[in-house]
């Protein structure tokens, strides 16, 4: 039961599951996609309606299935937990950047190069990543790569907003920050920063590459000078005179990152090798 106490205290998590490596899904539809991407169940929490729809995966599980009332639940966690089901599962090896980058870590075991990826320089917010994930996989991104210090995906909160879509694309964390830009141009990208500086190259008129990296930074301060000067070419969202006129400069991170990989998905769909 230890696996599920203080789900809220972020301190806790991150020391928790780094010790055991585990990680907490939330949610029928979540469990399954863990499940599905080969993640073992450690074992699961939860009230007694939620039993029979998660039957045929509960049946192996044997003791480690704990049914409880709503009040325990709530209790142990910290929280209510509306949708009912908690598992605690078990990490898989982080990929490296540079099996990423080659497709190598690429699901179903057949290596597929990425063209489109994201790259996140520092994002602190869980949620905002898991959104981030969810906006990916739904816009065709292939892959993810995370600044050292960018908030953890499979944290509890990461994989219940990004629906788990956290399972669906390749990840890596770098293991250097400083040269993290140069092991990307080494793969073939073309690196993209996006700015709210509206003197930037407006996204949609960006010349494409085949392979091309989008970095992201974090939610307060944005990408870092360093990162804005080693980029091939800053770019921009462009924003209403409107909006300007109001005093609205800007989107947050994931709003943009949603308006940005839509931009590269039509940006490969319109390319003559439809990269």
């Amino acid at each position: 039961m230890a696996d599920y106490a203080g789900l809220r205290d972020v301190e806790l998590r991150k020391s928790l599951e780094a010790e055991h490596g585990l990680f907490i899904a939330e949610g029928e539809k979540v469990i399954r996609r863990a499940v599905a991407a080969g993640h073992p169940v450690r074992s699961v929490l939860l009230t007694p309606r939620w039993a029979e729809p998660l039957a045929d995966l509960l049946a192996p599980l044997g003791d480690r299935v704990h049914v409880v009332d709503d009040a325990t639940m709530e209790g142990v966690a910290g929280f209510q937990v509306h949708r009912g089901a908690l598992a605690a599962m078990e990490r898989l090896p982080m990929p490296e950047v540079r099996d990423v980058l080659s497709g190598r870590a690429a699901p179903g075991g057949v290596p597929v190069p990425p063209r489109r990826i994201l790259v996140l320089e520092d994002l602190v917010d869980h949620g905002n990543v898991g959104a981030i994930f969810r906006c990916a996989a739904a816009l065709g991104v292939q892959a993810v790569v995370l600044s050292p210090r960018c908030a953890d995906p499979l944290y509890r909160r990461s994989v219940k907003v990004s629906m788990g879509a956290v399972f669906a694309i390749p990840y890596a964390r770098m293991t250097d920050w400083y040269a993290g830009l140069a092991e990307l141009r080494e793969a073939g990208f073309r690196t993209l920063a996006l700015t709210p500086d509206q003197s930037a190259v407006p996204l949609d008129r960006v010349a494409m590459a085949d392979r091309v990296a989008l970095l992201l930074g974090s939610e307060g301060d944005g990408l870092s000078s360093r990162w804005l000067r080693e980029a091939d070419e800053a770019v921009c969202i462009p924003m209403s005179p409107e909006a300007m006129g109001l005093g609205v400069d800007s989107l947050n991170v994931v709003a943009a990152a949603a308006i940005a990989c839509h931009g590269l998905m039509r940006a490969a769909q319109t390319s003559p090798d439809r990269g």
